[in-house]
């Protein structure tokens, strides 16, 4: 099966599912590129020589306007036609590169595969007008790959029947989270001495912008006891247009230890995993949470919003964390307050994360991807 997959950039946690799809008998893989990263939101390192798979990179043209992201791109045609491929598997409506590779699929008979990630609580959703493309872009497709369960859920709404629904469960590298994690917990003192962190603390990794629910997630803090601030931080990693803000009010609580470490590549951002007390992702809108996985390999329970795409599938309330509604600042600071006195319920916990993270491998995604190609038949209808 000659297999294109149509993304838009080279993301560091789907190189490790894509060099294993390429492996697998049957798949015939070739991976086009729009861009190779996206500079206004991502500063994920580049790392190609980690690539085992046939891909290029078409020349695009990049601007945000109004908010939204406008990537062109040009060469798609012929590289199509170089490709041959029996199916397509399309990541996103959103581009006009998306749209015009589902055209050249339709003219040649070529079967063409969504792989959608959104769900009913998507907050991206409700502008009429991309509703209406949405809806005809699905129904231009002839099968769709999802992620998990509230994606297969969001896809059913469209009248989709379930037998042109895949399951490819969105992953991370497990391996190297969970080793990179254990060799840095192997040195805690001198890894906490260089990173500059408190004895104890809870995490956030991610995005800082207001829909991540991080002002929630600084009020919760604040609620703590005060002995209890006095004994745990509150380390936020990563950046965003919300920072400054959020940094301001940060400097009122007292007492407490609220930090902000800036952007982590992946390998340093395993670091702050393995030293953490929990994850808390309290979003109030995301198709699935990546980070959630990466902190489940790096043995930590989690605090995660109903709201996130990953909740239902990741997170078991009581077993291997909790689930808070959005904006519920008095149940995320309860549960965190739970969590932080019972050292006990934390280890339970972090062990049963990585327990169910495993069958979230870059080949369980890959299997998903393949079983999804091969079914298709090849041809479209």
């Amino acid at each position: 099966m000659k297999l294109v997959i149509l993304t838009e950039i080279i993301s560091p946690y789907r190189i490790p599912v894509f060099n294993a799809l390429a492996q697998r008998p049957g798949i015939d893989l070739h991976v086009i590129f729009l861009a190779e990263t996206d500079p206004t939101l991502r500063h994920w390192q580049v790392a190609k020589e980690q690539i085992r798979f046939s891909y290029q990179v078409l020349p695009s043209w990049r601007r945000r306007f109004r908010g939204r992201n406008l990537l062109l791109n040009w060469g798609l045609k012929a590289a199509l036609e170089q490709a041959a491929p029996e199916a397509i598997i399309c990541g996103g409506y959103n581009y006009l590169a998306s749209w015009q590779c589902q055209q050249w699929a339709r003219r040649r008979g070529v079967r063409f595969l969504g792989w959608v990630e959104s769900t009913q609580r998507d907050q991206r959703r409700g502008h009429l007008l991309i509703e209406f493309l949405k809806c005809r872009f699905i129904g231009r497709c002839n099968g769709f790959l999802v992620p998990g369960k509230s994606s297969f859920e969001y896809i059913r709404t469209f009248g989709v029947p379930d037998g042109r629904i895949f399951t490819a469960p969105n992953a991370v590298d497990v391996d190297f989270f969970a080793a990179r994690a254990e060799e840095v917990r192997g040195r805690a003192a001198s890894a906490r001495q260089e990173l500059a962190l408190p004895g104890r603390y809870f995490l956030y990794a991610g995005r800082l912008v207001p829909i991540k629910g991080v002002f929630d997630l600084l009020e919760a803090y604040k609620g703590l006891p005060a002995d209890l601030r006095r004994e745990i931080g509150m380390v936020f990693v990563g950046d965003g247009a919300a920072r400054a803000e959020l940094q301001q009010q940060a400097a009122s609580v007292s007492p407490g230890a609220v930090q902000f470490a800036g952007f982590a590549q992946r390998e340093q951002l395993a670091a702050y995993y393995a030293l953490a007390e929990a994850l808390i992702f309290p979003t109030h809108s995301d198709p699935w949470g990546l980070v959630v996985n990466e902190a489940m390999a790096c043995t930590l329970p989690v605090v995660c919003s109903s709201a996130a795409g990953c909740a239902e599938d990741l997170v078991r309330e009581g077993w291997n964390g909790y689930l808070v509604s959005p904006g519920d600042v008095a149940r995320l600071s309860a549960v965190m307050a739970e969590l932080a006195g019972h050292q006990d319920q934390r280890v339970g916990m972090g062990q049963h994360s990585r327990e169910r993270i495993r069958q979230y491998s870059p080949e369980a995604c890959a299997a998903g991807l393949a079983e999804a190609a091969l079914m298709s038949g090849g041809r479209g209808v």
